[in-house]
């Protein structure tokens, strides 16, 4: 008899079939982390936008901004006379309003103030009185399960189905709607 090295087909069946539930356990819980941490980065996203809209708002005069690339280069013509050297209010990436952590990015600004309330000398010419921002999951269950959406009065709420967040009156977000939950 000689003496055989190696595995036999019902070893290496064995070893198949234990590596098949290993991963059939561990790849849920692996899209279940990576939907969280997409969610998790997109409200740091709207609470950022949120942020910088207010810090930008003292800046021009007490108005928000609907040019969103000015959030990130407010001496390039936005604000009269605001220093280049001065900080950014919002970096490019966000800026910029494309798909980020598995969510396509939208903005929408309300109102432009009234002609004699807004001060030329140190205020943007898009100026708006109120905006809303939303945040969609690329791909619905996927990428994300909720929508998000953050507006001028800080709010911040989510929408159980991925869909945007509805608004009310010139641009608010409809916190009476069943559709926008309020984020704690």
């Amino acid at each position: 008899m000689k003496n055989q090295k190696g595995f036999t087909l019902i070893e290496l069946l064995i070893v198949v079939a234990i590596i098949g539930i290993i991963a059939a356990i561990a790849i849920p819980s692996l899209l279940r982390a990576r939907v969280s941490a997409n969610e998790a980065a997109t409200i740091g996203d709207i609470r950022t936008v949120i942020s910088s809209q207010a810090a930008y708002q003292s800046a021009n005069g007490g108005w928000y901004e609907s040019n969103f690339p000015c959030l990130n280069d407010p001496s390039n013509g936005c604000i009269p006379s605001y220093p280049t050297n001065a900080p950014t209010f919002l970096d490019s990436q966000l800026a910029n309003l494309g798909a980020k952590s598995g969510y396509d990015r939208s903005f929408l600004g309300g109102a432009a103030p009234p002609a004699n309330s807004l001060n030329t000398n140190i205020s943007s010419t898009s100026s708006v009185t109120s905006y809303a921002y939303w945040a969609t999951p690329t791909s619905q269950g996927q990428t994300g399960v909720r929508g998000f959406a953050g507006d001028s009065s800080g709010i911040l709420c989510f929408s159980t189905d991925g869909t945007p967040a509805p608004t009310v009156g010139s641009i608010g977000l409809d916190t009476n709607n069943a559709a926008c939950n309020v984020l704690q």
